[in-house]
């Protein structure tokens, strides 16, 4: 898959229309109206400001964290384990999770909202939301619920499960929005809160999780040419879908009956639920070591971008030692590695977003640098993308 976005074309009977014909009759709509306009061209009606070929750039960022954290210390006196240990194997030093009334929601909100503040656009000018989650608040997801609570009434929201991948695929798929000339202001949310599937009890598991939040604002560009994202890949392998896992069950489904006709009425009646997060941390581990760098050189040659050119390099944050194996795979040094590991954990889909945004509010990430993402997880999924800032 190539983030250069091609020729679309259309057939009608023997003749073709292509974007570039889309264009060539659409030089006398005023770029970047917002009421599209249509005419006729044998028999096919053709919206002449949309599909035309446009760029797009990132305007704004932001992130959100709950305001309960957990230590290392904390977790010694829930489960064995003590700071030494947790740190050793992955880098961590405390999480965030939410407590009283926060909730994905509230934490996608914030987060949505500082990165508006930052590009200095009103929610209402939002066209699009993609909220990339795997623990929304509702089974029907959260977008929505996160477009009424910033107030983005002309947006069309939808959530994107792609796991711990979710932010980097929701952002190609925002660009190719833009790109589409459809759009003008698209809202990629990465925010997860999976304390609520966490067994606070298994130290294999509650020492690696956190909740948290990030955001970025994708703005439109009239020339094609000025577009932020460089190249990009993106994959899935369902045959390892059982290493890490939070799988639906209910009472029903355990005794193997249809719900409507169980025999007990709690089983016909009651509520079913994820189950804790369950995870062979072994495979996961050498899975990401496995596909982070090929899919970060994939993108790269796509890109056209060598790694001496890359300016910062933003991984998920699984795992401290698989950050530092990526870096030193491509020859990066520590000042051109973004990690928050150690104050935040893994918050999934969250953790790129965060890490790119207190990265741009550090002053690190500059306007022009080149930034290379990777995010990987459950599904199995995993996807890298290059931006220019």
């Amino acid at each position: 898959m190539s983030a250069m976005c091609p020729t679309a074309a259309i057939s009608v009977g023997a003749r073709v229309i292509t974007s570039r014909d889309l264009l060539s009759s659409s030089r006398r709509v005023k770029t970047g109206a917002r009421a599209p306009t249509q005419r006729r061209d044998r028999g096919l009606a053709v919206t002449t400001n949309a599909f035309v070929p446009a760029g797009a750039r990132i305007a704004g960022v932001g992130m959100a964290l709950p305001k309960q954290a957990l230590t290392n210390d904390d977790l010694s006196e829930l489960v064995d384990t003590n700071d030494t240990w947790i740190r050793s194997r992955t880098g961590i030093g405390k999480r965030h999770v939410i407590s009283g009334d926060e909730s994905l929601t509230s934490l996608a909100s914030e987060a949505a909202l500082n990165a508006l503040a930052m590009a200095n656009v009103k929610p209402e000018d939002v066209d699009l939301i993609i909220l990339a989650t795997s623990s929304p608040d509702d089974a029907f997801g959260s977008a929505c619920t996160v477009q009424a609570s910033i107030g983005a009434t002309g947006a069309l929201a939808y959530d994107l499960t792609a796991a711990c991948s979710g932010f980097v695929v929701g952002m190609v798929n925002g660009v190719h929005f833009l790109r589409g000339g459809e759009y003008e202001n698209v809202l990629v949310i990465g925010a997860d809160v999976l304390s609520r599937y966490v067994d606070w009890r298994d130290r294999g598991t509650c020492i690696l999780f956190g909740d948290g939040a990030g955001a970025c604002l994708l703005t439109r560009t009239e020339n094609p040419e000025d577009c932020a994202l460089l190249g990009f890949d993106m994959h899935s392998d369902g045959t390892g879908n059982g290493n890490l896992t939070a799988a639906f069950t209910s009472e029903s489904q355990l005794a193997k009956t249809a719900k409507p006709t169980s025999e007990s009425d709690g089983a016909a009646s009651g509520t079913g639920g994820f189950a804790n997060i369950q995870m062979n941390g072994q495979e996961v581990f050498k899975f990401a070591v496995r596909t982070v760098p090929d899919t970060l050189n994939k993108s790269l040659a796509k890109a056209k971008i060598t790694p001496e050119e890359i300016d910062h390099l933003v991984l998920h944050q699984a795992n401290q030692r698989i950050i530092d194996g990526a870096a030193k795979k491509f020859g990066l040094g520590r000042e051109k590695v973004v990690s928050n590991i150690e104050k935040y954990g893994n918050t999934s889909a969250g953790s790129v977003p965060i890490a790119m945004a207190e990265a741009v509010l550090e002053g690190r990430i500059k306007k022009g640098d080149i930034v290379a993402t990777v995010g990987f997880g459950a599904g199995l999924t995993w996807a890298s993308a290059i931006f220019r800032w």
